[in-house]
């Protein structure tokens, strides 16, 4: 099976959007693959004993998006970028409820230098990384949705600057920096006791 093309998806998001509820019908099948591939990504940094599925983990973003009052999808990048957020959302959600934790509250720590390095092993304290990412948005959106979207949504650096619209050294250059920022701004916190 062929990938759709990006203006096929982007055509029955616009559908969508003016209420054309066939065309919602139609996009699914074509993007089930892909959402279900970056929520691979996503299941893959959760532990071992995470509760949620990658399956389900799926149809829940699928619920949170049908259930958008007037979604407006500008294309395709635009679509999956806010699916990278909405299962960022979930998981998130999900690490607050099973830890039962208020900011952060008795969460083990995990080295972030560790976990943005993209590798398998899971990040536990996903509520503090989320905190820290809200903070580095407010001082600069465009780095925080770098790591947003290859820390939590795994794409690539290319793929990252395609739903960002920027070139892909931009994109490496923000994910360096942020991570840097990032690190800072935990060690402070720990350091602080927060």
């Amino acid at each position: 099976m062929t990938s759709p093309s990006s203006g096929e998806v982007t055509q029955l998001l616009q559908a969508w959007c003016d209420g054309d509820g066939r065309a919602l019908e139609e996009l699914i099948p074509l993007v089930y693959k892909e959402l279900h591939r970056a929520a691979q990504r996503y299941m893959a940094r959760q532990a071992p004993d995470h509760t949620l599925q990658t399956t389900a983990l799926v149809h829940e973003a699928y619920l949170h998006l049908v259930n958008l009052r007037e979604p407006n999808w500008q294309n395709r990048a635009h679509f999956f970028a806010v699916c990278a957020k909405v299962m960022r959302r979930i998981l998130i959600d999900s690490a607050r409820k099973s830890h039962n934790l208020k900011r952060g509250g008795e969460a083990p720590h995990v080295e972030i230098g560790q976990a943005l390095t993209l590798s398998r092993e899971a990040p536990s304290d996903l509520v503090a990384l989320d905190g820290a990412l809200q903070s580095l948005a407010v001082l600069d959106p465009r780095k925080s949705r770098v790591v947003e979207l290859r820390f939590f949504g795994g794409l690539s650096a290319k793929e990252t600057a395609a739903v960002l619209q920027v070139s892909e050294e931009t994109v490496l250059r923000d994910w360096r920096l942020a991570k840097m920022w990032l690190l800072n701004d935990l060690a402070g916190k720990r350091q602080n006791g927060a």
